[in-house]
């Protein structure tokens, strides 16, 4: 699929999945949507749901059999994406390749704060925008974004198929 495509689904996706109010038992549910998706998938990941602010406020973690503290490391990295764009980090990531840059040379910011990898998306609510972010960690990018699109989708009662990135071949 060619980049420009992707970023317009991208684009949907970030205009679409928008919550109408997000508190702590949202992103508990949220959360537990994502695990009973790895679990049932046997998929080796980390799940991490937070509030921006400094310090974050953690509302959500899970690490599941298989994986290491480095993906902890990938969650911290990509959801500082997010914080920063207010953007899902697949989108800024796949936008920094089409324009044949990086983080580092385009906005000057540090590999070890920042990836521009998928897995990361914000969690946008109605009235106030973004509040935080969604993120996994533990599968190749493109299939730890659309993980992340299928729950929120569920939790938000879209339409999964019409919003998630194709498979590659």
């Amino acid at each position: 699929m060619p980049i420009p495509d992707d970023l317009t689904t991208l684009a949907l996706q970030e205009k679409e999945l928008h919550f109408p109010q997000f508190d702590h038992d949202t992103a508990w549910a949220l959360g537990l949507i994502l695990r009973e998706l790895a679990v049932a998938r046997k998929l080796s990941i980390v799940i991490d749901i937070r509030r921006f602010g400094q310090p974050f406020q953690p509302l959500f973690y899970t690490a599941l059999p298989g994986t290491t503290p480095d993906n902890s490391r990938w969650v911290l990295r990509k959801s500082n994406t997010v914080a920063r764009f207010h953007r899902s980090s697949y989108a800024v990531g796949l936008y920094l390749k089409h324009t044949n840059t990086t983080i580092a040379e385009k906005h000057s910011l540090p590999d070890e704060d920042y990836a521009a990898h998928g897995g990361s998306f914000p969690l946008h609510v109605a009235g106030a925008g973004v509040l935080g972010a969604v993120t996994v960690s533990g599968l190749p990018q493109r299939e730890d974004h659309n993980l992340v699109i299928e729950a929120l989708c569920l939790q938000l009662r879209l339409d999964h198929q019409s919003l998630r990135l194709p498979t590659l071949q």
